[in-house]
């Protein structure tokens, strides 16, 4: 890791250990039991997340000590309202829980700030996608789009995210052509094989797939942090039903994702 994250809010990130899936599941049934000393290594076994994330936000001009704070009260969250139940690994739901809680900090501060570069990425994108659905009659996909703009399919999904409002993770991307396109805050990690998001970029295509019904719950219970009974208020129909449509978008996804 470079010398310069070495020290961030007095962690030596050289030092954080490194949990495999075992013993996080291990820990995970310790932290159901109230077991707070397996929470705190939760925590510390996960921070690695955390500095993965605000190196997509090293352009903001924040203090970075502040973002992995910020980060942190996101990974805590996440602890918080995973259910491992849903066959979905932590990583996975974490990580755009703590882009969330980023961005809304940096949103309620006026720091983000778009460059002309993304901008004009993000509009190429746009038009690509409109002559594509023109002529063929039925929506893109990311990888079409990229075909057609020249740009690639990470580019795109980062210059999209960046001119979007950053309240919801899964919005989708063109708000007067549907919502098949979503924005995709995932983070590209060489360094670790279990954090390489750039190969998760399929997860946008996998969401085209579910019904509106189904985008909107899994961004409520995922994104938001809700319980299936606050999403059975909101959407009113029965928990038991939310509960229905929930394994039903997971199971769609899962089946994308290992296509």
């Amino acid at each position: 890791m470079p010398a310069y994250k070495v020290e961030i809010c007095g962690v030596n990130t050289a030092k954080l250990p490194i949990l495999k899936e075992t013993e996080k599941e291990a820990l995970f049934a310790r932290i159901q039991q109230g077991d707070q000393e397996a929470r705190e290594m939760y925590i510390k076994g996960n921070l690695r997340l955390v500095l993965s994330v605000i190196k997509r936000f090293s352009g903001s001009h924040e203090n970075l000590d502040d973002l992995f704070q910020i980060g942190c009260i996101g990974l805590i969250k996440s602890i918080d309202n995973f259910n491992p139940d849903l066959q979905v690994k932590f990583s996975t739901y974490a990580v755009p829980m703590i882009i969330g809680e980023i961005r809304r900090y940096l949103r309620d501060n006026n720091s983000i700030r778009v460059s002309r570069s993304l901008r004009d990425t993000a509009y190429k994108a746009i038009h690509a996608k409109e002559v594509l659905s023109r002529n063929s009659f039925k929506e893109p996909t990311l990888q079409e789009i990229a075909a057609e703009s020249g740009v690639a399919a990470e580019d795109i999904l980062y210059a999209l995210d960046a001119i979007q409002s950053p309240v919801s993770l899964y919005d989708p991307v063109y708000t007067d052509g549907g919502d098949t396109l979503y924005v995709m805050d995932q983070i590209s990690d060489k360094k670790n094989k279990e954090e390489n998001w750039v190969e998760k970029l399929s997860l946008s295509d996998a969401m085209n797939h579910l019904s509106e019904r189904e985008n909107f719950i899994i961004n409520l219970r995922f994104f938001e942090g809700k319980t299936q009974m606050e999403v059975a208020d909101e959407i009113h129909i029965s928990q038991a039903q939310v509960s229905r449509l929930e394994k039903s978008a997971l199971k769609t996804i899962r089946q994308y994702l290992t296509l």
